[in-house]
């Protein structure tokens, strides 16, 4: 979901550890048969463990250890990361995720909370990481309250892998003559609590001529936000443009929303990793280049048709 200050919203989860695992197994199998000495035995292993995690090593031990990374998401938000009909995780973040697992030998592990606690549980070590369309901005680096300028935390580092801006969206048929955010004087607003989007809402809103201010609408995740403005309670909403354009094609057979103006503040997304945990972040940044290079990251892009958000490459800390 894109920044804070300037914005939040606009980048995964599972296909490939099977080859993996059948060739440790492999591996295994043949250690267990036949002229067994240990050299033999441990050399086959390692090769087979290198040849299917290569970047293994990179991570911290006690993560290798657990194999597992745990991660904070908002796993209500369409086509980056939501349940499917089955109640399974699935969308970009996790689909990039398995793709990184498979580079550092671990899995993913998504769970569910809101937005605008994830910075939180990540500080408290609920979560190893907090993947969840999360724009990189400079106060959440530097741990800062983007509306009060304030201090409220030690801050995090991101490991950038998309590109994405905000767009506003409206009942399909009925756009209220909204074309710009300055449209929405007047208006009734919904959003995702905590995003960019909020924040640029509540921005705006403070240029509004006396008397005909934002009215802002929050809620816990952007289905809601939908579901308000669905049922007629808002004039138009406001989310990531993935998201926006996920809703506008999907929702009510592609008959409920409409895309209006143009999506503004393009920046990052980030994973957003603990300061201090160099080791994890510069891991996860190896793992993001190596699924760049090999093509994965391509096709999850292409699966959920968002290419035009793609990265040339894993940057640390690109969020302004």
């Amino acid at each position: 979901m894109t920044a804070s200050t300037t914005r939040r919203t606009a980048a995964a989860r599972s296909r490939i550890a099977a080859v993996g695992a059948i060739a440790v197994a492999g591996a295994l199998l043949l250690t267990g048969c036949g002229d067994q000495t240990q050299d033999n035995g441990s050399g086959s292993t390692d090769a087979a463990s290198a040849a299917a995690a290569p970047l293994a090593d990179k991570l911290p031990q006690a993560i290798r250890d657990k194999g597992v990374i745990k991660v904070g998401s908002d796993i209500a938000y369409a086509p980056v990361e939501f349940k499917d009909d089955s109640g399974k995780t699935v969308g970009i973040d996790p689909d990039l995720a398995a793709a990184m697992g498979k580079q550092l030998g671990v899995t993913f592990e998504f769970e569910n909370g809101t937005f605008d606690t994830l910075l939180g549980g990540l500080r408290s070590d609920r979560y190893d990481i907090a993947m969840s369309a999360m724009t990189d901005t400079k106060d959440r680096q530097e741990g800062v309250d983007s509306e009060t300028g304030k201090k409220v935390g030690e801050g995090v580092d991101f490991v950038d892998y998309f590109t994405a801006g905000v767009s506003i969206y409206t009942k399909k048929g009925d756009d209220q003559g909204i074309k710009t955010w300055s449209d929405l004087c007047g208006k009734k607003l919904v959003v995702q609590r905590g995003t960019v989007s909020h924040d640029l809402a509540k921005a705006e809103a403070k240029k509004c001529p006396k008397g005909e201010t934002i009215t802002i609408e929050a809620f816990d995740n952007d289905q809601q936000a939908q579901t308000r403005l669905r049922a007629g309670g808002a004039d138009a909403g406001s989310s990531d443009f993935p998201v926006a354009a996920y809703a506008v094609k999907t929702s009510g057979g592609g008959n409920d929303f409409q895309l209006v103006g143009e999506q503004v503040d393009a920046a990052p997304y980030g994973i957003a990793v603990a300061k201090g945990d160099t080791e994890l972040r510069d891991a996860l940044r190896a793992a993001l280049e190596a699924i760049i290079e090999n093509g994965e990251y391509q096709k999850v892009l292409e699966k959920w048709g968002v290419t035009e958000g793609a990265v040339e490459e894993a940057t640390i800390n690109g969020g302004k």
